[in-house]
């Protein structure tokens, strides 16, 4: 029987001095955008939350250089579609390049692989000059479109579909009647649910926190993403540092939301993968 290894108090130190210097700079984030911005230059700097949190919120809001709350709109709208539709055609195609037999499947997949080895710099400008002829410049579906699926989730499903999809029940299932699709929706997916979950956790922060590519696409100051608003906030000769790390920490919320509504998925996929290991 294997023993269990027991940690130290030395090992109980280093976590827990690790874990503070993590949370720390978030914490303080939002001490300083309860603050004044006075409290950037303080030495020693405040440790503890002030009472212009709501000030400060309201501040944010009426500011019409930053449009954030537009910003807001804008960055949910995109992040969820593009979450959704990346989840969606990487669970269906990792399902088909791992389970099913059609000709061409490697090349196929090796293509997709050799996707991820081009730096998303490069692809920037011929982006550009295609949603400039497709006249989507200025509008959102310049910034969801070209992040519909991405070869990263392609082969993260296919890989996971090898191993958490069973073969025999798949042929279970068809001898029962079902079509591939309804073994996609009634098998495969549940099956991949926990890979799904961490996917769908790095898709979506990828998506919210990317600037490069919205501010390229979007030059109307009135309809940003949430980081062209931070953006707006940090720029200019004075800058209000109350209002930018009230922004930064309003803006860091929807990813703290999404990391705790989709933290048992991710934690039962590694407990899930280390009882397969």
């Amino acid at each position: 029987m294997t023993r269990l290894w027991s940690a130290s108090r030395l090992t109980y130190l280093a976590l827990i001095l690790s874990a503070a210097l993590s949370i720390f700079p978030i914490y303080w984030m939002f001490v300083v955008a309860s603050r004044t911005s006075d409290a950037m230059g303080q030495v020693p700097p405040p440790l503890t939350p002030g009472g212009n949190l709501g000030a400060n919120i309201a501040r944010l809001f009426d500011n019409t250089d930053a449009y954030f709350l537009t910003g807001l709109i804008n960055s949910t709208i995109v992040a969820v579609t593009v979450t959704v539709s990346v989840v969606f055609f990487s669970t269906l195609a990792g399902f088909a390049f791992a389970k099913l037999r059609f000709g061409g499947r490697n090349a196929l997949l090796l293509a997709i692989v050799a996707t991820m080895m081009v730096p998303t710099q490069l692809g920037v400008i011929p982006l550009y000059l295609l949603m400039t002829k497709l006249n989507w410049n200025d509008r959102l579906p310049a910034v969801i479109v070209p992040a519909l699926v991405t070869g990263f989730g392609v082969f993260m499903m296919r890989q996971y579909a090898g191993q958490a999809v069973s073969t025999e029940l798949i042929e279970a299932a068809r001898m029962d009647g079902c079509n591939t699709a309804r073994i996609y929706w009634n098998v495969v997916l549940p099956a991949l649910r926990p890979a799904a979950a961490v996917l769908g956790l790095l898709t979506f922060m990828t998506t919210w926190n990317d600037f490069l590519w919205p501010y390229a696409v979007l030059n109307d100051p009135e309809n940003p993403t949430v980081q062209l608003s931070l953006r707006a906030l940090s720029d200019g000769y004075y800058q209000d540092m109350s209002q930018v790390f009230t922004g930064t920490a309003i803006a860091t919320l929807p990813l703290l939301l999404v990391f705790v509504v989709f933290g048992r998925q991710i934690i039962g996929g590694i407990m899930e993968g280390a009882v397969k290991a």
